[in-house]
């Protein structure tokens, strides 16, 4: 069956059944915050309403989420603080239960990925510049820290962004080809993207590195659906980067770059967030500053180029984007604006409608989808 095939099968099956949406946020005075907690919602696939089932109370900042594969395990990282809690998914409606926190090693856990046997889960501690691996019980409560590993090599020239290193994201490597053990880590202090394989101690850990442009600030990675690519959302200087990868050795180069702006834009951003479509044909970038989604197409060869095209993110300060599984809707989580749009993207060009639906929730900044129950 061909890729795009495959790809409107599963997204008709997923869109007969609907989805739970898991939502993350901030919630202390620092950040502004106006998030109460960890949401649970029931997303209709075919109207695209949202409504909220529960909410998890008495967190602190639940922002990034990952759920397991059988989808009965959840964990949420406590950003800008040092730990990361365990759920279990309630098998009849979907609802959390928590199950045990643990510190994570450092500051300012950023991101969650579990390993490929869901053994263990490895998190980006942003601040202390360090990936962490904690186990994971039968029962899927989280051990203590097993693994520490820093991030080596030069900062950047960025005298505020990039003191240090700052890895902010550690996707496992996972498209149509097949799941690799290997994690993907853009590190914004460093101006590098480094792939990372976890060994049973930090002598048996492989580490490969790609160095990018200065003052790039690589932030987070998508990966394309059949090949060997990926692409990396480059904070600072707000551009994509497409690079090649080995599956085998871990290696990284770099195939080419695209601008996430209009060239007759001149004010403050940041990139965010990056997500590609289930097709293969476009790639979505958050702006912060300019507060729009990129939408930057993709051709048969997964070369990512211009023309680029912008849609407003209808909010301010879109941190996060990510697309319903089904692959119809682009959702944006307007942090500031504290509202999640949703938008249907035209079948034809996978650019965002004008209609959209705004789900209002206190400083979302992550969204995760299980199936519906």
């Amino acid at each position: 069956m061909a890729l795009n095939e495959m790809t409107k099968d599963m997204s008709g099956m997923a869109a007969a059944r609907g989805w739970l949406a898991y939502v993350g946020c901030r919630t202390t005075v620092a950040r502004n915050a106006q998030g109460k907690g960890l949401s649970v919602y029931a997303v209709d696939a075919a109207s695209g309403a949202w409504q909220r089932k529960q909410v998890v109370e008495g967190l602190i900042n639940p922002s990034f989420l990952t759920l397991n594969r059988a989808q009965d395990r959840l964990y949420a990282v406590h950003g800008d603080f040092a730990e990361v809690s365990s759920f279990a998914v309630d098998a009849a409606d979907g609802t959390l239960r928590f199950l045990n926190r643990q510190p994570c090693g450092g500051i300012n856990p950023v991101h969650l990925e579990l390993s490929l046997d869901e053994r263990e889960l490895v998190i980006a501690n942003y601040a202390t510049g360090t990936l962490a691996v904690l186990g994971v019980g039968d029962d899927g409560a989280l051990g203590p820290v097993r693994q520490l590993v820093g991030m080596p090599g030069m900062p950047g020239p960025h005298r505020i962004e990039q003191g240090t290193a700052h890895p902010h994201h550690a996707p496992r490597f996972a498209n149509g080809g097949g799941a690799t053990a290997w994690h993907i880590v853009p590190d914004k202090g460093l101006d590098a993207v480094f792939a990372v394989r976890f060994g049973a101690s930090p002598a048996d850990t492989s580490i490969q590195r790609f160095q990018s442009r200065e003052s790039a600030g690589p932030r987070h990675v998508a990966f394309h659906p059949g090949a060997a690519l990926l692409y990396v959302a480059n904070e600072l200087d707000s551009t994509v980067t497409t690079l090649s990868f080995d599956a085998g050795t871990g290696s990284l180069a770099c195939v080419g770059h695209v601008s996430t702006l209009p060239p007759d834009y001149s004010g403050p951003n940041r990139v965010a967030g990056i997500v590609m479509h289930p097709s293969g044909r476009m790639l979505y970038v958050s702006n912060r500053g300019h507060d729009s989604v990129a939408c930057v197409p993709v051709d048969g060869h997964g070369n990512a180029s211009a023309p680029v095209a912008f849609a407003p993110a209808l909010g301010a300060f879109p941190r996060f984007i990510t697309l319903t599984p089904d692959g119809r809707r682009l959702l944006v989580a307007n942090e500031r604006s504290h509202a999640i749009v949703s938008r249907v993207l035209d079948a034809a060009t996978l650019l965002p409608r004008a209609e959209a639906t705004v789900i209002d929730t206190g400083s979302p900044v992550c969204v995760v989808f299980g199936d519906a129950r």
